[in-house]
């Protein structure tokens, strides 16, 4: 121990707790009783000292050593009760993602619960993904399968993000506005989602700073103003209080003022459409007691001191929140006549609300210091398991993303079951939601629904103590129009899972239609059966092509994205095609226009095309095809004249050097009514579909150019190959042809080639 005390850096400023877990290693450790112990803060130094020394020479962009973050966080995860694995995996979150170290190394030194919390909070930093919507869904798909296995991961992922949250006044404003956004959409809810309130409100704050600054100044401002004046009343209250419940025999462990947070109150003033001066409970007095029914004894107390207003009374213990929350709300006039919020709990309701599910920590102890987190199978972790169903049912990363903000924004209703069972469901939700939320095959056949004995329309929306009963037939099968009024995400899920089942052979031959009117009828079978179209499959989230043709027909994915990983693989899949002649960069941008005359031509001094042939008879040669704006050279024939290459040209190796003569294009020429054109020709590679050449012939057309002549070449599973011979201006015009034609979805390659070697 004394090892890893020396090996502590003394050039870091290292918190207290910190340093009292490496002084005590330093000691000898004599009674037996303090081995658990002593094994834990070994597993916590060791993680820190691996930690530190791995990132050794990093640094963050504020210019301080990045050991600092992983120490902060580490500092969070132990404030909020964390077991040593949770501290540990908080010093060890970042090395996988930013070292050379693996999870099985983090395994071998840390043991397997560790691996496991550090693995499932690494993003997928290394892998490339065509957007940033698909790169987010897969670190959050990634994410919440590892919660499934142990709820803790969350929680060192709320840790680090608070920390980067905190510390975020160095990046850009675009990051700075990219990670808030992340942050408002999926980090605080999910805080909330897990009761873990003091990281929630300190989350949605540091968004609201980088995504409103301006309202977060105003914010700052107004509360800063009035915060003397608020706290002397919040004072005053709790004092009137405290007297009449000692008054009234209740122990009353504390009376307190809490103030708002600013986001809260900013929310409030876009709900109600006030102004700051309007909103009146900036602050809330919180009574703590220490048992339930001393709570019901002190709200009674409390509506003697103060009027109590009409519909603000909430009972959270009786009804508690799905992230465990329990507190007496209730709303009272205050003695300066404004509305005042207070709440009332018991102490450990108090430490839950606070700290959330770190407050539900449940050990089994598996045999000496070691111990592992239960499995989020109850009640309180629902919603994690719809987000691992989602998984398999939101194929598209947007709707996928869009599923997880809209279910953890859900505010809950309360309703119960013919026998008394309470069922938590999102508000807005009608008894088909209900049924779903019960079991999907009593959703599936659902046909009817009783309310508090009543019969009513299935899009009727519940209230809060509602009976709900469902009544079932076999008979009964899920109807599309319910997806216009459920509310629940899961509930929509299964209405469409259903339909995609039942007409899985439709959806299936749907599919390939689409899919055969984009390839062709020619080797289509061919290219489903090919491993390019399996791995399709593969990048769409599909375990076999036929899943996919029966997504593709039901809607669950769109044409566009399948074509699109089909070129993308095809395209992978091509070696590099090498041109028979490049186009030289950094040649004259500018090209004469003159009239075009066939065959041979005797150059004259006054409009020649080309400058040191003048009176002589040329030819421009067919194995290269020269256009202007390209770098050019004379060859003197026998019986022919003077043959005009493009630098370059492969013929020109053998050619002896006296008959070379310098040419250049004659850059001065004036514009005539008809520019002369020279015939080129192009060679394209294109996945092979019906209409493909009809598409590329129609944007040459579009551009004003004439095709001298078109084939194709087609091969099973192959790309078709498209030789066009064209009649070009001059250099500019074919590469501005040549943007245009690759512009194209369908087009794998475009070279150009000499008639020649047609």
């Amino acid at each position: 121990m004394n090892a890893i005390l020396a090996n502590t850096p003394d050039d870091i400023n290292l918190p207290d707790w910190l340093k009292s877990c490496l002084k005590t290693l330093s000691t000898e450790q004599s009674d037996s009783s303090d081995a658990r112990r002593t094994n834990d803060t070994d597993l916590i130094c060791r993680a820190f000292i691996f930690a530190y020394q791995l990132h050794q020479g990093q640094y963050r962009k504020s210019g301080e050593p990045y050991i600092y973050h992983p120490v902060a966080v580490a500092g969070l995860l132990r404030d909020l009760g964390g077991s040593p694995a949770m501290i540990a995996a908080g010093f060890l979150h970042d090395v996988v993602e930013d070292t050379e170290v693996t999870v099985e190394d983090i395994e071998s030194k840390f043991g397997e619960e560790v691996r496991r919390l550090v693995e499932g909070v690494t993003k997928l930093s290394k892998i490339n993904f065509k957007s940033k919507t698909e790169g987010q869904a897969e670190n959050f798909r990634r994410m919440f399968l590892a919660m499934a296995q142990d709820i803790r991961v969350i929680v060192v992922k709320l840790a680090d993000r608070l920390h980067n949250m905190r510390t975020m006044e160095v990046m850009s404003e675009e990051s700075r506005r990219r990670n808030a956004q992340e942050t408002r959409d999926i980090y605080a809810p999910l805080a909330n989602r897990l009761g873990i309130w003091r990281f929630k409100w300190e989350l949605e704050d540091l968004a609201f700073k980088y995504l409103e600054p301006q309202s977060f100044r105003e914010m700052q401002k107004h509360v800063a103003e009035k915060r003397d004046a608020r706290e002397d009343r919040l004072k005053t209250v709790s004092d009137m209080l405290r007297t009449r419940m000692v008054e009234a025999g209740i122990q009353c462990t504390d009376i307190s003022g809490r103030p708002k947070h600013l986001y809260s109150i900013f929310q409030k003033m876009q709900r109600q459409n006030k102004e700051f001066n309007e909103i009146y409970d900036l602050a809330a007095i919180r009574v703590i007691v220490t048992t339930n029914e001393e709570c019901y004894r002190a709200l009674a107390v409390l509506h003697d001191v103060f009027r109590p207003i009409p519909g603000r009374f909430k009972d959270y213990i009786g009804l508690p929140k799905s992230n465990r929350y329990q507190s007496l709300h209730t709303g009272v006039i205050s003695p300066w006549g404004r509305p005042l919020e207070a709440q009332i709990r018991t102490l450990e309701m108090h430490r839950i609300a606070e700290y959330g599910i770190a407050a539900h920590w449940k050990y089994k102890e598996t045999g000496g210091s070691n111990f592992t987190q239960t499995s989020p199978s109850d009640e309180k972790f629902t919603w994690v398991r719809q987000l691992l169903e989602w998984q398999n049912d939101l194929k598209d990363a947007q709707e996928y993303m869009d599923s997880i903000k809209n279910n953890l924004f859900e505010d809950d209703v309360y309703v119960f079951t013919p026998k008394g069972d309470l069922v938590a469901l999102s508000a807005g939700s009608t008894s088909v939601d209900f049924a779903y939320r019960i079991h999907s095959e009593v959703g599936n056949h659902c046909g009817g629904a009783k309310v508090n004995g009543r019969m009513i329309p299935l899009s009727t929306k519940l209230q809060n103590g509602d009976i709900v009963e469902i009544m079932t037939q076999k008979s009964n099968h899920p109807s599309l129009d319910w997806l216009n009024f459920v509310a629940t995400s899961a509930a929509k899920n299964r209405i469409k899972q259903w339909y995609k089942r039942s007409r899985r052979e439709e959806n299936v031959t749907r599919g390939r239609d689409l899919l055969e009117k984009e390839l062709g009828k020619t080797g289509f079978e061919n290219i489903l059966k090919s491993d390019a179209m399996h791995a399709v499959a593969e990048r769409c989230n599909y375990h076999s092509v036929e899943d996919l043709l029966a997504g593709l027909g039901y809607g669950e994915t769109t044409l566009n994205l399948v074509l699109n990983r089909w070129r993308e693989i095809i395209k992978s899949q091509q070696p590099p095609v090498a041109s028979i002649t490049e186009i030289p960069p950094n040649l004259p941008t500018s090209a004469p226009k003159v009239s075009r005359e066939a065959g041979s031509v005797i150059s004259r001094a006054s409009d020649s095309p080309i400058l040191g042939v003048e009176g002589l008879v040329y030819h421009l040669a067919g194995c290269c095809t020269p256009i202007p704006g390209e770098q050019i050279i004379g060859v003197v024939t026998r019986g022919r004249g003077i043959t005009i290459h493009r630098q370059g040209c492969n013929n020109l190796e053998h050619v002896e050097c006296d008959r070379l003569i310098p040419v250049t294009w004659n850059g001065a020429i004036e514009r005539h009514t008809h520019p002369q054109t020279y015939p080129i020709a192009v060679q394209i590679e294109a996945l092979d579909r019906v209409g493909v050449l009809k598409d590329i012939l129609s944007r040459l057309s579009d551009q004003g150019i004439n095709v001298r002549h078109a084939s194709v070449k087609t091969t099973l599973s192959q790309p078709a190959l498209i030789d066009l011979g064209i009649e070009i201006r001059d250099r500019i015009q074919l590469e501005h042809i040549f943007v245009q034609i690759k512009k194209m979805s369908d087009i794998l390659n475009i070279r150009r080639v000499g008639e020649n070697n047609e």
